[in-house]
Protein backbone atom coordinates (compact mmCIF):
# COMPACT_ATOMS: atom_id res chain seq x y z
CA UNK A 1 0.00 0.00 0.00
CA UNK A 2 3.05 2.18 1.00
CA UNK A 3 4.75 1.37 -2.48
CA UNK A 4 2.06 2.14 -4.39
CA UNK A 5 0.91 5.24 -3.23
CA UNK A 6 4.42 6.51 -2.89
CA UNK A 7 4.99 5.79 -6.43
CA UNK A 8 2.41 8.48 -7.45
CA UNK A 9 4.05 10.67 -4.75
CA UNK A 10 7.47 10.76 -7.20
CA UNK A 11 6.26 11.96 -10.62
CA UNK A 12 8.47 13.99 -12.41
CA UNK A 13 8.00 17.41 -13.40
CA UNK A 14 8.10 17.93 -17.49
CA UNK A 15 10.41 20.04 -19.01
CA UNK A 16 10.38 23.16 -21.44
CA UNK A 17 11.88 23.11 -24.57
CA UNK A 18 14.85 25.70 -24.56
CA UNK A 19 17.20 26.26 -27.43
CA UNK A 20 20.92 27.42 -27.91
CA UNK A 21 22.10 29.27 -30.65
CA UNK A 22 24.64 27.82 -32.94
CA UNK A 23 28.13 28.84 -33.66
CA UNK A 24 30.02 28.05 -36.48
CA UNK A 25 33.37 27.94 -37.10
CA UNK A 26 36.52 26.43 -35.18
CA UNK A 27 36.39 29.77 -33.18
CA UNK A 28 32.94 28.86 -31.43
CA UNK A 29 33.55 28.28 -27.66
CA UNK A 30 33.90 24.28 -26.70
CA UNK A 31 30.39 23.75 -25.76
CA UNK A 32 28.62 24.77 -28.86
CA UNK A 33 30.89 22.55 -31.24
CA UNK A 34 30.17 19.71 -28.67
CA UNK A 35 26.48 20.41 -29.43
CA UNK A 36 27.11 20.58 -32.99
CA UNK A 37 29.11 17.44 -33.13
CA UNK A 38 26.99 15.54 -31.49
CA UNK A 39 24.10 16.76 -33.65
CA UNK A 40 25.72 15.86 -36.69
CA UNK A 41 26.87 12.41 -35.78
CA UNK A 42 23.22 11.01 -35.83
CA UNK A 43 20.73 12.02 -39.19
CA UNK A 44 17.49 11.92 -37.73
CA UNK A 45 19.01 14.15 -34.48
CA UNK A 46 16.91 16.95 -34.68
CA UNK A 47 13.69 14.93 -34.61
CA UNK A 48 14.47 12.72 -31.27
CA UNK A 49 16.75 14.85 -29.28
CA UNK A 50 15.16 15.50 -26.33
CA UNK A 51 13.93 19.04 -24.44
CA UNK A 52 16.06 20.99 -22.70
CA UNK A 53 15.95 20.37 -18.98
CA UNK A 54 14.12 22.15 -17.02
CA UNK A 55 15.91 24.27 -14.30
CA UNK A 56 14.81 22.17 -11.42
CA UNK A 57 16.68 18.93 -13.19
CA UNK A 58 19.68 21.49 -14.21
CA UNK A 59 20.00 22.79 -10.37
CA UNK A 60 20.13 19.16 -9.10
CA UNK A 61 21.90 18.10 -11.90
CA UNK A 62 24.99 20.21 -11.70
CA UNK A 63 24.92 20.32 -7.94
CA UNK A 64 25.31 16.72 -8.07
CA UNK A 65 28.05 16.80 -10.66
CA UNK A 66 29.98 19.45 -9.37
CA UNK A 67 29.55 19.83 -5.90
CA UNK A 68 29.00 16.21 -4.77
CA UNK A 69 25.54 16.78 -3.44
CA UNK A 70 21.78 18.07 -4.01
CA UNK A 71 21.45 21.79 -3.40
CA UNK A 72 19.91 23.15 -0.29
CA UNK A 73 15.66 24.09 -0.96
CA UNK A 74 17.33 27.78 -0.06
CA UNK A 75 19.62 27.24 -2.83
CA UNK A 76 17.08 25.79 -5.19
CA UNK A 77 14.66 28.88 -4.96
CA UNK A 78 17.56 30.88 -5.12
CA UNK A 79 18.34 29.76 -8.73
CA UNK A 80 14.37 29.09 -9.61
CA UNK A 81 13.48 32.75 -8.53
CA UNK A 82 17.05 34.31 -10.86
CA UNK A 83 15.54 35.93 -13.90
CA UNK A 84 19.06 36.55 -15.61
CA UNK A 85 19.48 34.98 -19.14
CA UNK A 86 22.65 33.75 -18.30
CA UNK A 87 21.89 32.50 -14.73
CA UNK A 88 22.59 28.33 -15.78
CA UNK A 89 26.40 30.13 -17.05
CA UNK A 90 26.58 31.74 -13.56
CA UNK A 91 25.96 28.73 -11.93
CA UNK A 92 27.99 26.78 -13.34
CA UNK A 93 30.97 29.44 -12.81
CA UNK A 94 30.00 30.08 -9.61
CA UNK A 95 30.30 25.93 -8.08
CA UNK A 96 33.34 25.58 -10.12
CA UNK A 97 34.99 27.49 -7.61
CA UNK A 98 33.80 25.93 -4.38
CA UNK A 99 35.91 24.16 -2.14
CA UNK A 100 32.71 21.51 -2.51
CA UNK A 101 34.08 21.52 -6.01
CA UNK A 102 37.58 20.32 -5.28
CA UNK A 103 36.15 17.75 -2.26
CA UNK A 104 33.87 16.13 -5.00
CA UNK A 105 36.58 15.89 -7.63
CA UNK A 106 38.73 14.78 -5.01
CA UNK A 107 36.73 11.59 -4.44
CA UNK A 108 36.30 10.94 -8.49
CA UNK A 109 40.08 10.84 -8.92
CA UNK A 110 40.40 9.44 -5.38
CA UNK A 111 38.26 6.34 -6.91
CA UNK A 112 40.40 6.63 -9.84
CA UNK A 113 43.67 6.49 -8.70
CA UNK A 114 43.11 3.97 -5.94
CA UNK A 115 40.15 2.34 -6.36
CA UNK A 116 39.54 2.28 -2.47
CA UNK A 117 42.21 0.58 -1.37
CA UNK A 118 42.82 0.38 2.09
CA UNK A 119 46.05 2.04 3.78
CA UNK A 120 49.29 0.01 3.59
CA UNK A 121 52.05 2.11 3.63
CA UNK A 122 50.19 6.03 3.12
CA UNK A 123 47.66 7.37 5.66
CA UNK A 124 44.77 7.68 3.33
CA UNK A 125 43.22 10.61 4.88
CA UNK A 126 46.54 12.27 3.97
CA UNK A 127 46.22 11.39 0.58
CA UNK A 128 42.93 12.66 0.53
CA UNK A 129 43.91 16.22 2.05
CA UNK A 130 47.17 16.34 -0.98
CA UNK A 131 44.32 15.64 -3.19
CA UNK A 132 41.93 18.04 -2.15
CA UNK A 133 44.54 21.12 -1.86
CA UNK A 134 45.80 20.31 -4.74
CA UNK A 135 42.33 20.59 -6.87
CA UNK A 136 41.82 23.45 -4.22
CA UNK A 137 44.52 25.37 -5.92
CA UNK A 138 43.30 24.07 -9.75
CA UNK A 139 46.32 21.91 -10.19
CA UNK A 140 46.16 20.38 -14.03
CA UNK A 141 45.72 17.16 -14.56
CA UNK A 142 49.48 16.68 -15.83
CA UNK A 143 51.09 18.31 -13.07
CA UNK A 144 49.21 15.98 -10.79
CA UNK A 145 50.36 12.91 -12.94
CA UNK A 146 53.74 14.20 -12.25
CA UNK A 147 54.06 14.75 -8.84
CA UNK A 148 52.32 11.11 -8.17
CA UNK A 149 54.85 9.42 -10.65
CA UNK A 150 58.01 11.17 -9.70
CA UNK A 151 57.72 10.78 -6.10
CA UNK A 152 59.71 8.54 -3.86
CA UNK A 153 58.54 9.21 -0.61
CA UNK A 154 61.27 10.48 1.12
CA UNK A 155 60.50 13.96 2.02
CA UNK A 156 57.88 14.66 4.40
CA UNK A 157 56.56 17.36 2.37
CA UNK A 158 56.04 15.20 -0.74
CA UNK A 159 55.85 11.56 1.24
CA UNK A 160 51.70 11.38 0.36
CA UNK A 161 52.67 11.82 -3.07
CA UNK A 162 53.67 8.10 -3.75
CA UNK A 163 50.66 6.02 -2.63
CA UNK A 164 49.92 5.51 -6.08
CA UNK A 165 53.33 3.45 -6.66
CA UNK A 166 53.78 2.36 -3.03
CA UNK A 167 50.51 0.83 -1.35
CA UNK A 168 50.71 -1.23 -4.92
CA UNK A 169 54.27 -2.10 -3.54
CA UNK A 170 55.56 -1.80 -6.68
CA UNK A 171 54.29 -5.23 -7.89
CA UNK A 172 55.02 -5.94 -11.74
CA UNK A 173 51.81 -7.19 -12.58
CA UNK A 174 49.69 -4.51 -10.92
CA UNK A 175 51.57 -1.27 -11.19
CA UNK A 176 51.76 -1.86 -15.01
CA UNK A 177 48.09 -3.36 -15.55
CA UNK A 178 47.57 0.03 -13.60
CA UNK A 179 49.74 2.65 -15.29
CA UNK A 180 47.90 1.70 -18.74
CA UNK A 181 44.16 1.45 -17.50
CA UNK A 182 44.31 4.88 -15.12
CA UNK A 183 46.65 7.12 -17.10
CA UNK A 184 46.05 5.60 -21.05
CA UNK A 185 42.80 4.37 -20.97
CA UNK A 186 44.29 0.73 -22.14
CA UNK A 187 44.05 -2.64 -19.98
CA UNK A 188 46.72 -4.57 -20.90
CA UNK A 189 46.67 -7.32 -18.55
CA UNK A 190 45.94 -9.61 -21.01
CA UNK A 191 49.07 -8.88 -23.30
CA UNK A 192 51.73 -10.07 -20.51
CA UNK A 193 51.76 -13.40 -21.49
CA UNK A 194 51.50 -12.66 -25.18
CA UNK A 195 50.17 -10.32 -27.78
CA UNK A 196 46.25 -9.96 -26.83
CA UNK A 197 44.51 -12.95 -28.03
CA UNK A 198 40.67 -10.82 -29.03
CA UNK A 199 42.52 -7.00 -29.35
CA UNK A 200 45.19 -6.36 -31.89
CA UNK A 201 46.04 -3.08 -31.02
CA UNK A 202 47.73 -4.43 -27.56
CA UNK A 203 50.80 -6.13 -28.12
CA UNK A 204 53.48 -7.81 -25.56
CA UNK A 205 55.80 -5.09 -26.21
CA UNK A 206 53.40 -2.10 -25.19
CA UNK A 207 52.82 -3.99 -21.76
CA UNK A 208 56.56 -4.73 -20.81
CA UNK A 209 57.78 -1.00 -22.44
CA UNK A 210 55.80 0.28 -19.83
CA UNK A 211 56.93 -2.12 -17.10
CA UNK A 212 60.81 -1.11 -18.23
CA UNK A 213 60.00 2.28 -16.49
CA UNK A 214 59.75 0.47 -13.39
CA UNK A 215 61.47 -2.81 -13.64
CA UNK A 216 64.98 -1.52 -11.83
CA UNK A 217 63.06 0.07 -8.72
CA UNK A 218 62.22 -1.38 -5.62
CA UNK A 219 60.94 -0.99 -2.49
CA UNK A 220 63.57 -0.04 0.33
CA UNK A 221 63.13 0.19 4.52
CA UNK A 222 64.33 2.77 5.99
CA UNK A 223 66.30 1.47 8.88
CA UNK A 224 65.31 4.35 11.50
CA UNK A 225 62.00 5.53 10.49
CA UNK A 226 60.67 2.15 9.04
CA UNK A 227 59.36 3.66 6.30
CA UNK A 228 59.05 2.13 3.05
CA UNK A 229 60.68 4.37 0.41
CA UNK A 230 61.38 3.32 -3.13
CA UNK A 231 65.13 3.30 -4.26
CA UNK A 232 66.42 1.88 -7.62
CA UNK A 233 69.11 0.26 -8.77
CA UNK A 234 71.22 1.31 -12.46
CA UNK A 235 71.13 -1.98 -14.18
CA UNK A 236 68.30 -4.44 -15.04
CA UNK A 237 66.60 -5.22 -18.85
CA UNK A 238 63.63 -6.33 -19.76
CA UNK A 239 63.34 -9.98 -21.26
CA UNK A 240 59.91 -11.87 -22.32
CA UNK A 241 58.88 -14.73 -23.94
CA UNK A 242 55.40 -15.41 -25.65
CA UNK A 243 53.76 -18.54 -24.89
CA UNK A 244 52.47 -18.65 -28.20
CA UNK A 245 55.48 -18.15 -30.41
CA UNK A 246 58.15 -19.15 -28.03
CA UNK A 247 60.11 -16.19 -28.89
CA UNK A 248 62.50 -13.87 -26.92
CA UNK A 249 62.48 -10.00 -27.05
CA UNK A 250 64.01 -7.52 -24.96
CA UNK A 251 62.48 -3.58 -24.78
CA UNK A 252 63.89 -0.49 -23.45
CA UNK A 253 61.20 1.77 -21.95
CA UNK A 254 58.79 3.01 -24.35
CA UNK A 255 55.04 3.87 -24.09
CA UNK A 256 52.80 1.86 -26.11
CA UNK A 257 53.32 2.52 -30.00
CA UNK A 258 56.10 5.09 -29.94
CA UNK A 259 60.00 4.68 -30.42
CA UNK A 260 61.45 3.38 -27.28
CA UNK A 261 63.67 5.31 -25.22
CA UNK A 262 67.51 4.82 -25.41
CA UNK A 263 69.70 4.27 -22.02
CA UNK A 264 72.53 6.28 -22.11
CA UNK A 265 76.11 4.51 -22.08
CA UNK A 266 76.92 2.99 -19.45
CA UNK A 267 78.74 5.73 -16.52
CA UNK A 268 81.77 4.25 -14.73
CA UNK A 269 79.96 5.18 -11.42
CA UNK A 270 76.38 5.07 -12.17
CA UNK A 271 75.41 5.52 -8.82
CA UNK A 272 74.64 9.10 -6.77
CA UNK A 273 74.33 6.69 -3.93
CA UNK A 274 74.63 2.29 -4.28
CA UNK A 275 72.27 0.66 -2.94
CA UNK A 276 72.53 -1.27 0.29
CA UNK A 277 70.99 -2.40 3.20
CA UNK A 278 71.63 1.24 4.78
CA UNK A 279 70.85 3.69 2.19
CA UNK A 280 68.58 2.90 -0.89
CA UNK A 281 69.66 2.99 -4.20
CA UNK A 282 70.00 6.54 -6.24
CA UNK A 283 71.18 5.88 -9.72
CA UNK A 284 72.68 8.68 -12.01
CA UNK A 285 70.27 8.09 -14.76
CA UNK A 286 66.76 6.92 -13.26
CA UNK A 287 64.52 5.01 -15.78
CA UNK A 288 61.62 5.73 -13.12
CA UNK A 289 61.78 9.37 -12.96
CA UNK A 290 61.22 9.60 -17.05
CA UNK A 291 58.11 7.82 -16.78
CA UNK A 292 56.43 10.70 -16.06
CA UNK A 293 57.96 12.79 -18.87
CA UNK A 294 56.67 9.93 -21.53
CA UNK A 295 53.04 9.38 -20.20
CA UNK A 296 52.87 13.55 -20.51
CA UNK A 297 54.78 14.23 -23.22
CA UNK A 298 52.22 15.66 -25.84
CA UNK A 299 53.40 12.89 -28.56
CA UNK A 300 51.34 10.40 -26.11
CA UNK A 301 47.85 11.02 -27.41
CA UNK A 302 46.84 8.17 -25.08
CA UNK A 303 47.43 10.43 -22.03
CA UNK A 304 45.13 13.19 -23.31
CA UNK A 305 42.36 11.42 -24.61
CA UNK A 306 42.29 8.83 -21.81
CA UNK A 307 41.57 11.94 -19.30
CA UNK A 308 39.01 13.96 -21.62
CA UNK A 309 37.30 10.32 -21.71
CA UNK A 310 36.68 9.83 -18.42
CA UNK A 311 35.87 13.50 -17.72
CA UNK A 312 33.16 13.21 -19.93
CA UNK A 313 31.85 10.08 -18.57
CA UNK A 314 32.14 11.87 -15.24
CA UNK A 315 29.48 14.86 -16.80
CA UNK A 316 27.78 12.49 -19.13
CA UNK A 317 27.22 9.37 -17.55
CA UNK A 318 29.16 7.39 -20.55
CA UNK A 319 32.69 7.89 -21.84
CA UNK A 320 32.84 8.30 -25.66
CA UNK A 321 34.71 5.08 -25.84
CA UNK A 322 33.41 2.58 -23.25
CA UNK A 323 34.44 0.57 -21.23
CA UNK A 324 36.48 3.48 -20.11
CA UNK A 325 39.98 1.62 -19.95
CA UNK A 326 39.74 0.04 -23.38
CA UNK A 327 40.92 1.88 -26.10
CA UNK A 328 41.74 0.38 -29.35
CA UNK A 329 40.70 0.24 -32.70
CA UNK A 330 38.21 -2.41 -32.52
CA UNK A 331 36.71 -0.56 -30.14
CA UNK A 332 36.52 3.11 -31.70
CA UNK A 333 35.01 6.56 -29.98
CA UNK A 334 31.32 7.33 -30.46
CA UNK A 335 32.11 10.46 -31.61
CA UNK A 336 35.87 10.40 -32.74
CA UNK A 337 36.44 14.29 -33.78
CA UNK A 338 34.60 15.42 -30.47
CA UNK A 339 36.83 13.03 -28.59
CA UNK A 340 40.06 14.65 -30.24
CA UNK A 341 38.55 17.68 -29.92
CA UNK A 342 38.17 17.60 -25.97
CA UNK A 343 41.90 16.14 -25.56
CA UNK A 344 43.49 18.73 -27.96
CA UNK A 345 41.44 21.11 -26.00
CA UNK A 346 42.97 19.74 -22.77
CA UNK A 347 46.18 20.34 -24.08
CA UNK A 348 45.74 23.94 -25.39
CA UNK A 349 44.47 24.61 -21.66
CA UNK A 350 47.77 23.27 -20.21
CA UNK A 351 45.66 20.03 -18.76
CA UNK A 352 42.89 22.21 -16.63
CA UNK A 353 40.16 19.89 -15.73
CA UNK A 354 38.19 22.76 -14.75
CA UNK A 355 38.19 23.99 -17.72
CA UNK A 356 36.84 21.24 -19.40
CA UNK A 357 34.28 20.38 -17.17
CA UNK A 358 32.95 23.80 -17.15
CA UNK A 359 32.61 23.20 -20.92
CA UNK A 360 30.94 20.24 -21.12
CA UNK A 361 28.49 21.17 -18.08
CA UNK A 362 27.62 24.82 -20.80
CA UNK A 363 26.97 22.31 -23.18
CA UNK A 364 23.15 21.90 -24.28
CA UNK A 365 24.01 17.98 -24.39
CA UNK A 366 24.93 18.13 -21.14
CA UNK A 367 21.48 20.26 -20.59
CA UNK A 368 19.03 17.42 -22.33
CA UNK A 369 16.39 16.51 -19.96
CA UNK A 370 16.62 12.74 -19.23
CA UNK A 371 12.56 12.18 -20.23
CA UNK A 372 12.78 10.73 -23.85
CA UNK A 373 10.53 12.69 -26.77
CA UNK A 374 7.50 10.04 -26.98
CA UNK A 375 7.68 8.17 -29.77
CA UNK A 376 11.53 8.23 -30.16
CA UNK A 377 14.20 5.65 -29.08
CA UNK A 378 18.10 5.68 -29.36
CA UNK A 379 21.07 4.22 -28.04
CA UNK A 380 23.01 6.05 -25.03
CA UNK A 381 26.11 6.85 -26.80
CA UNK A 382 24.06 8.73 -29.55
CA UNK A 383 23.66 11.75 -25.90
CA UNK A 384 20.20 12.56 -27.27
CA UNK A 385 18.66 12.66 -23.93
CA UNK A 386 20.19 12.91 -20.63
CA UNK A 387 21.83 9.92 -19.21
CA UNK A 388 20.34 8.40 -15.80
CA UNK A 389 23.83 7.88 -13.31
CA UNK A 390 23.30 6.34 -10.18
CA UNK A 391 24.84 8.26 -7.51
CA UNK A 392 27.96 7.48 -5.98
CA UNK A 393 27.90 6.17 -2.36
CA UNK A 394 29.58 9.90 -1.35
CA UNK A 395 27.04 11.55 -3.48
CA UNK A 396 24.49 9.28 -2.23
CA UNK A 397 25.61 10.34 1.61
CA UNK A 398 26.30 13.57 1.19
CA UNK A 399 22.67 14.27 -0.39
CA UNK A 400 20.79 12.15 2.22
CA UNK A 401 22.72 14.16 4.65
CA UNK A 402 21.99 17.62 3.18
CA UNK A 403 18.03 16.63 2.67
CA UNK A 404 17.67 15.45 6.06
CA UNK A 405 18.89 18.35 7.81
CA UNK A 406 22.70 17.14 8.55
CA UNK A 407 24.72 19.04 6.49
CA UNK A 408 22.58 22.32 7.81
CA UNK A 409 22.82 21.28 11.25
CA UNK A 410 26.69 20.56 11.09
CA UNK A 411 27.31 24.53 9.54
CA UNK A 412 25.38 26.24 11.97
CA UNK A 413 27.56 23.78 14.67
CA UNK A 414 30.64 25.22 12.78
CA UNK A 415 29.68 28.27 11.89
CA UNK A 416 29.41 28.95 15.94
CA UNK A 417 32.92 27.43 16.56
CA UNK A 418 34.59 29.82 13.75
CA UNK A 419 33.07 32.69 14.98
CA UNK A 420 34.73 31.55 19.13
CA UNK A 421 37.47 30.32 18.21
CA UNK A 422 38.52 32.69 14.76
CA UNK A 423 36.50 35.83 15.39
CA UNK A 424 38.80 37.53 12.76
CA UNK A 425 38.13 35.12 10.08
CA UNK A 426 34.98 37.19 7.79
CA UNK A 427 32.20 34.80 6.50
CA UNK A 428 31.62 36.06 2.79
CA UNK A 429 35.66 35.31 1.91
CA UNK A 430 37.11 32.62 0.28
CA UNK A 431 39.08 31.74 3.14
CA UNK A 432 36.10 31.11 5.27
CA UNK A 433 34.38 29.00 2.96
CA UNK A 434 37.20 26.92 2.96
CA UNK A 435 37.62 26.31 6.26
CA UNK A 436 34.10 25.61 6.81
CA UNK A 437 33.96 22.97 4.35
CA UNK A 438 37.08 21.32 6.00
CA UNK A 439 35.27 21.49 9.24
CA UNK A 440 32.12 19.97 8.15
CA UNK A 441 33.65 17.24 5.80
CA UNK A 442 35.94 16.32 8.85
CA UNK A 443 33.02 16.21 10.74
CA UNK A 444 30.87 14.61 8.87
CA UNK A 445 33.18 11.79 7.02
CA UNK A 446 32.76 8.88 9.59
CA UNK A 447 29.25 8.80 7.88
CA UNK A 448 30.32 9.25 4.32
CA UNK A 449 32.68 6.63 5.31
CA UNK A 450 29.46 4.35 6.10
CA UNK A 451 28.01 4.64 3.09
CA UNK A 452 31.18 4.00 1.59
CA UNK A 453 31.17 0.64 2.55
CA UNK A 454 27.42 -0.25 2.00
CA UNK A 455 27.32 1.03 -1.33
CA UNK A 456 30.64 1.27 -2.50
CA UNK A 457 31.30 -2.09 -5.64
CA UNK A 458 34.59 -3.33 -6.49
CA UNK A 459 34.40 -1.22 -9.96
CA UNK A 460 32.04 1.18 -9.66
CA UNK A 461 29.83 0.54 -12.42
CA UNK A 462 27.53 2.64 -13.75
CA UNK A 463 24.57 0.43 -13.22
CA UNK A 464 22.67 0.62 -10.07
CA UNK A 465 21.51 -2.89 -8.92
CA UNK A 466 20.83 -2.30 -5.00
CA UNK A 467 21.26 -5.16 -2.32
CA UNK A 468 19.87 -6.40 0.50
CA UNK A 469 22.06 -4.79 2.87
CA UNK A 470 21.84 -1.08 1.01
CA UNK A 471 18.24 -1.55 0.95
CA UNK A 472 17.92 -2.58 4.92
CA UNK A 473 20.66 0.27 5.66
CA UNK A 474 18.04 2.97 4.07
CA UNK A 475 14.82 1.30 5.38
CA UNK A 476 15.86 0.32 9.00
CA UNK A 477 19.18 1.55 9.54
CA UNK A 478 20.12 2.81 12.61
CA UNK A 479 22.27 6.22 11.32
CA UNK A 480 18.75 7.09 8.85
CA UNK A 481 16.89 6.56 11.42
CA UNK A 482 18.54 8.64 13.99
CA UNK A 483 18.12 11.59 11.31
CA UNK A 484 14.86 11.17 10.85
CA UNK A 485 14.15 11.68 14.53
CA UNK A 486 12.44 15.22 14.91
CA UNK A 487 15.79 16.98 16.46
CA UNK A 488 16.44 20.59 15.89
CA UNK A 489 17.46 21.18 12.34
CA UNK A 490 16.48 17.99 11.12
CA UNK A 491 13.89 17.37 7.83
CA UNK A 492 11.41 15.95 9.91
CA UNK A 493 11.18 18.59 12.74
CA UNK A 494 11.51 21.44 10.13
CA UNK A 495 8.23 19.82 8.71
CA UNK A 496 6.57 18.51 12.12
CA UNK A 497 6.29 22.79 12.74
CA UNK A 498 4.45 23.45 9.46
CA UNK A 499 0.75 24.28 10.60
CA UNK A 500 0.21 25.23 6.56
CA UNK A 501 -0.12 21.94 5.08
CA UNK A 502 0.55 23.41 1.51
CA UNK A 503 4.17 24.18 3.06
CA UNK A 504 5.03 21.44 4.27
CA UNK A 505 4.40 20.06 1.24
CA UNK A 506 6.73 22.61 -1.25
CA UNK A 507 9.11 22.07 1.84
CA UNK A 508 8.94 18.18 1.60
CA UNK A 509 9.59 18.76 -2.07
CA UNK A 510 12.11 20.89 -2.23
CA UNK A 511 14.28 19.64 0.30
CA UNK A 512 13.97 16.08 -1.03
CA UNK A 513 14.06 16.16 -4.60
CA UNK A 514 14.49 19.57 -5.55
CA UNK A 515 11.46 20.50 -7.06
CA UNK A 516 7.80 21.84 -6.83
CA UNK A 517 5.25 19.37 -5.86
CA UNK A 518 2.40 18.82 -8.80
CA UNK A 519 -1.12 18.52 -7.60
CA UNK A 520 -1.25 14.69 -7.78
CA UNK A 521 2.25 14.83 -5.82
CA UNK A 522 0.97 17.42 -3.35
CA UNK A 523 -2.58 15.64 -2.09
CA UNK A 524 -1.22 12.40 -1.92
CA UNK A 525 1.77 13.31 0.50
CA UNK A 526 -1.40 15.29 2.63
CA UNK A 527 -3.47 12.00 2.55
CA UNK A 528 -0.72 10.23 3.76
CA UNK A 529 0.73 12.51 6.73
CA UNK A 530 -3.40 12.22 7.80
CA UNK A 531 -4.04 11.43 11.93
CA UNK A 532 -3.10 12.62 15.47
CA UNK A 533 0.02 13.65 15.86
CA UNK A 534 2.11 10.44 16.46
CA UNK A 535 0.26 8.82 13.36
CA UNK A 536 1.45 11.97 11.44
CA UNK A 537 5.32 11.58 12.81
CA UNK A 538 5.56 8.80 11.52
CA UNK A 539 4.19 8.83 8.16
CA UNK A 540 6.54 11.82 7.89
CA UNK A 541 9.16 9.55 8.74
CA UNK A 542 7.87 6.43 6.41
CA UNK A 543 6.86 9.12 3.19
CA UNK A 544 11.24 10.68 3.69
CA UNK A 545 12.68 6.84 3.70
CA UNK A 546 10.39 5.87 1.02
CA UNK A 547 11.83 8.98 -1.45
CA UNK A 548 15.30 8.14 -0.11
CA UNK A 549 15.18 4.84 -1.30
CA UNK A 550 12.89 6.26 -5.15
CA UNK A 551 14.87 6.21 -7.96
CA UNK A 552 14.19 9.56 -8.18
CA UNK A 553 16.40 10.45 -5.61
CA UNK A 554 19.28 7.67 -6.21
CA UNK A 555 20.02 8.50 -10.03
CA UNK A 556 21.22 11.95 -11.29
CA UNK A 557 18.97 12.84 -13.95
Amino acid sequence: MLASRLTLLLCCAASPLVTNARAEGDSAPLHQRIDEMIAAATTDYASIVSAVCSDEEFVRRLYLDLSGRIPSAEQTLAFLQNDHLDKRVQLVNQLLTTPEHARHLQHRLDVLLMERRPKKHIDVAQWRDYLFSSLIQNKTWDVLTREILTADGVAKEERVRVRFLLDRELKAEETTRDLGRVFLGRDLQCAQCHDHPTITDYEQVHYFGLNAFLNRSYLFTDPKSKEKWIGEKAEGTVKFTSVFTSVEAETAPRMLTLPPLVDPSPDKEPYIAKPDKAARGIPKYSRRLLLADAITDPANRAFRLNIANRLWAMMTGRGLVEPLDMFHSDNPPSHPELLDLLADGLVEHSFDMRWLIREIALSQTYQLSSVIKDGTSAPPEKYTSGLLKPLSPEQLSWSVMQACGVVAKSQQQVAAKLAKDEPTLKPDTAEYALRMESLVDKSLSPHVENFVTIFASANESSRFDATANQALFVLNGDLISNWLKPSQGHLTQRLAEHSDTDKMVDEFYLRLLTRRATESDRQMLKDFVQGDAEEQAEAMRQAVRSVLCSAEFRFNH
